[in-house]
């Protein structure tokens, strides 16, 4: 027998079903329920309905439906006692998804796979959400139990071996979390407790219920599982998704309690730990200090980066993309990180953002790709599908040598062919259906024509998806990894470079990023053309006729040139 027990405020009544016996729970203070499992499978029974899951199930071996099962965390044989990760400033991100990131899609066939990250060169090996979500293939981004790895990927002791393996490579582990809502398929929350709230909406649903009636215990649910991915799964980091979606009108908001939260853990584990926020809204506040009015988390994304960067060297101009375009916004964000500070956007019809000022690039992570990027265009095209290899390259040497944190998406490096696609796994066929005609009209704003948007509900859209190993070792693969891989030996080298001085000329297309003693040369023109470097740079990795002499470095049309 073991006990469980349940945050139900709502029932009247709780009962445990376990091992084919359903018991009475007992009430305790705050709404609370405990009771005794007689097996390691169990469910809970509201007012005497249909058993559902536990909310803080550790395990889901049947799917989101199905009974919990409890995990002894302690069994687990770990050997990264003496392991502390990378300084976050020091970060090369490596997203990756596990389902498509090999052909098998498991915790464990992943592990195999580390090596080639290790000889890429990158630090932080981030994951897209791998609590329990339904079906068998999908992004992980509506998710139900949070708390459970999904039972597909490995479950539990798989997702540990795989933390595991990679600390015995020197890779910090960094998990996507979302908060901001829940999936709508096996959310049984609400059949608790207040979780929700009517009094805020999201895009994707519900709102989570930070700051109503009953958010205590809401919030509490949401700050243990942060320290049960540090504590139990040895994570060295968090990305949280879409933290804009998050509304908390409490004098502490959710995000900075968590933030303390980790603090006081790090003092009790003796390690440390990095909270990074994906936000919209451009707010530097995020990652300011608690003391001067921020919430105290350690980073965020900036999409502003990726889309300078993207549009100057697709042209694309449609949907978000219409608000850049210009060497002056590529400028911008290499050098302060949001091209929107406040200033007006046209694309949004209002001002937006704010000035991060004082706070260091390194607080920033910055991509050329990233899954959101990729995997919501028409046909889940990357880059590679759009641009030149000389492009690509040059779009990895703008990203690696950043004064930000840059990150690759899985299989950047080598410009991998296959796409990424949205894909789901929904059983119920209405449900699926209703998320097959919203991605249909969902790109319509784009321009594309909904006839090429892929069924998510497809698992051919989920094997299209899928890396394809075998082209690693083909040009024009072969040549794209070992630019990526001479960019990171770079940066590595040179720990300890000036801020970015961006010089361009809109008019005929170059750009020029100095770090002192780093100058990175870049020619987007339709003509051969010189570009203005410092009188002492010399080439050390460059495309092919490229010339340095007399203060400026002679550049093809689309090549770049990294000197020293």
């Amino acid at each position: 027998m073991a006990e469980v027990r349940v945050w139900a405020p709502k029932a009247r009544k709780m009962e445990v079903e376990s091992g084919g016996i359903r018991t009475a729970m007992r009430p305790e203070p705050g709404g609370w329920w405990s009771g005794e499992a007689a097996g390691a499978d169990y469910a809970f029974s509201v007012d005497g309905g249909t058993p559902f899951p536990d909310p803080r199930s550790q395990w889901q071996p049947y799917g989101v439906h199905g009974p919990s099962r409890l995990v002894d965390h302690a069994a687990f044989q770990w050997s990264d006692q003496r392991w502390q990760a990378p300084p976050l400033a020091s970060a090369i991100f490596y997203e990756l998804h596990i389902g498509t990131f090999t052909p098998a899609g498991t915790f464990d066939a992943a592990i195999a796979r580390l090596d080639h990250l290790v000889s890429l060169g990158v630090t932080h090996v981030e994951v897209m959400p791998v609590n329990e979500f339904p079906g068998t293939r999908g992004w992980g981004y509506d998710g139900v139990a949070l708390f459970a790895p999904h039972h597909h990927y490995g479950g539990p002791d798989g997702l540990k071996r795989f933390v595991n393996a990679c600390h015995e490579r020197g890779l910090a582990a960094v998990l996507d979390v979302v908060y901001n809502h829940l999936g709508p398929s096996g959310n049984y929350l609400g059949q608790y407790g207040h979780y929700f709230t009517d009094r805020h909406k999201t895009p994707w649903g519900a709102a989570v219920n930070f700051d109503g009636p009953g958010s205590d215990e809401s919030r509490r649910f949401f700050c243990d599982n942060v320290l049960d991915w540090f504590r139990h799964y040895h994570f060295d980091a968090l990305r949280i998704d879409a933290v804009h979606a998050i509304v908390d009108t409490s004098a502490t908001h959710i995000l900075e309690q968590m933030a303390a939260e980790t603090r006081q853990l790090e003092a009790e584990l003796g390690r440390h730990f990095a909270l990074i926020a994906e936000s919209d809204l451009n707010d530097p506040r995020l990652i300011r200090p608690v003391e001067v009015g921020g919430y105290g988390l350690d980073a965020q994304w900036s999409d502003d980066f990726h889309h300078a960067l993207h549009t100057v060297l697709t042209g694309e101009e449609t949907g978000y993309y219409a608000d850049f375009g210009t060497f002056a916004d590529l400028a911008k964000a290499i050098e302060r990180a949001f091209v929107y500070d406040g200033r007006h956007a046209p694309h949004r019809q209002r001002r937006h953002g704010r000035a991060p000022h004082g706070v260091p690039p390194d607080r920033f992570v910055v991509c050329l790709q990233n899954h959101d990027q990729v995997g919501n265009r028409a046909r889940g095209d990357r880059t590679s599908h759009l641009v030149s290899t000389a492009r690509l390259k040059i779009g990895a040497a703008l990203v690696l040598l950043a004064p930000n944190l840059p990150m690759l998406f899985q299989g950047e490096e080598w410009g991998a062919s296959s796409p990424f696609q949205y894909f789901t796994d929904h059983r119920d066929p209405g449900l699926g259906e209703a998320v097959s005609e919203g991605r249909r009209r969902e790109f319509a704003a784009f321009g594309w024509d909904p006839r090429e948007v892929p069924d998510p509900q497809d698992e051919e859209t989920f094997r299209r998806s899928k890396l394809n190993w075998e082209e690693i070792d083909r040009d024009p693969h072969r040549e794209l990894l070992a630019w990526h891989r001479e960019l990171i030996a770079l940066r590595k080298s040179l720990p300890s470079l000036a801020p970015a001085r961006v010089s361009f000329d809109e008019g005929v297309r170059w750009l020029s990023m100095e770090r002192a003693p780093l100058t990175v040369a870049v020619n987007l023109g339709a003509r051969r053309q010189k570009v203005p470097v410092p009188q002492q740079a010399l080439k050390m990795a460059s495309d092919p006729g490229v010339q340095v002499s007399g203060g400026a470095v002679d550049l093809p049309p689309d090549s770049v040139a990294v000197m020293v």
